[in-house]
């Protein structure tokens, strides 16, 4: 299908590249053994997977409930960022999984001080059984030329 897309805009003469994907996981990531990588980059894009509130290199989330997970995966998100030259005000989308809506206005407290400046794009719902019974997940899309 997208090789049908590519064929279809050249034909009607629009300049199209099609870059190979690099696939990005730190060891910690690694040693793990899940099945994704941190981060993939497409061109200018980085996307990342979506990062949970647990300690770094471990599945354990950290304490602190709702709050406590919001910063800790804000800080993965940070992290994986700047081990790929990149920064959170390159962020353009983020999306969001919140185990309970009714916890929104504490993630929402913690979200906001990692984007002082511009607010990227967002979604979010509520869902149910995020992995390692966490509370939030977030997923970001940035842009790192």
């Amino acid at each position: 299908m997208v090789w049908r897309v590519i064929a279809f805009l050249g034909v009607l003469g629009i300049a199209i590249s099609v870059s190979a994907a690099e696939y990005l996981a730190s060891e910690q990531t690694k040693s793990l053994n899940l099945p994704f990588s941190d981060a993939v980059r497409v061109g200018d894009m980085l996307y990342l997977s979506g990062q949970l509130g647990n300690i770094p290199g471990t599945t354990e989330l950290v304490p602190g409930g709702i709050k406590g997970e919001s910063r800790q995966a804000m800080e993965n998100i940070k992290a994986i960022l700047e081990r790929n030259s990149a920064s959170m005000d390159q962020i353009v989308k983020c999306t969001v999984m919140i185990a309970d809506i009714a916890e929104w206005p504490k993630f929402n407290e913690v979200y906001v001080t990692y984007f002082p400046g511009h607010k990227p794009a967002r979604s979010a719902f509520a869902a149910a059984g995020i992995a390692f019974n966490g509370r939030v997940e977030v997923e970001c899309w940035a842009e790192s030329p």
